[in-house]
């Protein structure tokens, strides 16, 4: 079974890495404790809105990216490939009105 709290912590990890920062450096820009950061990353505690979204900040990545890159993680654990377009939620379309010529 996919843990979305582990898949999260391994692309927050990545991204880090792939910036090369330290847990330290990345604790200073969102103040957030170094010691919970590092309990995200292993998946063992789970993050907050108003905390994913200053590690967002720290990591200069969009939430809308980890979320997809955590989505796709999970697709790929589940069996499912990751789709390359996002997938239409069909919502009903407000009545269009449409203007006649007179």
């Amino acid at each position: 079974m996919a843990l979305f709290r582990r898949m999260l912590g391994d692309v927050l990890r990545e991204r880090r890495s792939e910036l090369g920062l330290t847990l330290r450096e990345v604790s200073g820009v969102a103040r957030v404790s170094l010691g919970y950061i590092s309990e995200i990353e292993r998946g063992q505690k789970e993050a907050s809105s108003e905390l994913l979204a200053s590690l967002c900040d720290a990591l200069e990545v969009p939430l809308s990216q980890v979320l997809r890159d955590v989505a796709d993680a999970v697709a790929v654990e589940e069996g499912f490939a990751p789709t390359l377009e996002p997938t239409p939620l069909n919502l009903p379309q407000p009545d269009r009105v449409v203007a006649s010529a007179a």
